[in-house]
């Protein structure tokens, strides 16, 4: 039986095509010839404010371009990330994507003194897929893959989704055709394995 696979588009980007739709597009194509129901969510061209107290996070209402992001959310059973790595981290943008949708009620929930005592999406995995221009190799042992790792444990894991994977991809600038063509045949690859 197929999985319920969301890609989270999260190249801030939405005005010209990157390795990273390339990569998406792979992916869903693999998944899909594997019979997976795939759903999609490009952030770059959502429409939604940066939260800016935590009053608001708590107690303000989901902006309504987010309600669909939301249902996707619960109805996948396999999320996808894909985003470039910015000054080491997510971009700007799909880390306020993520700080309006995971909030208490949706993401998690409070017992007694506990206000995060429910994760609210457990039973979800994930894979982080990061381009960079740096060697994959450098970003994991030597910045030990910082930003992704705490997207793992501070985000993800704390709202119930594992197992998380990633797939790291480094030297984008200067890669030629065929080692493009590689890594899309290893997304595609991913997709239908739905993982």
């Amino acid at each position: 039986m197929g999985k319920r696979i969301l890609i989270i588009q999260g190249h801030p980007d939405s005005g010209s095509a990157h390795l990273c739709h390339a990569l998406e597009e792979s992916y869903a194509r693999g998944a899909m010839a594997a019979g997976h129901e795939v759903r999609r969510l490009n952030v770059a061209k959502l429409d939604f404010p940066l939260l800016r107290s935590q009053q608001e996070w708590e107690k303000g209402a989901l902006p309504a371009g987010l309600a669909d992001a939301q249902e996707a959310i619960q109805w996948a059973g396999h999320l996808v990330f894909l985003f470039p790595l910015w000054l080491g981290d997510m971009p700007a943008l799909l880390k306020g994507f993520l700080e309006q949708v995971a909030r208490p009620g949706f993401a998690f929930s409070g017992e007694g003194k506990n206000p995060f005592a429910h994760k609210a999406l457990k039973g979800k995995s994930a894979r982080v897929i990061v381009t960079m221009g740096m060697p994959a190799i450098v970003y994991r042992w030597f910045f030990l893959a910082h930003s992704v790792r705490s997207l793992e444990r501070n985000i993800l894991s704390f709202v119930g989704i594992k197992p998380v994977k990633d797939t790291l991809i480094g030297l984008v600038g200067t890669m030629d055709a065929a080692a493009i063509k590689k890594w899309l045949g290893r997304l595609e690859n991913l997709g239908r394995k739905g993982d």
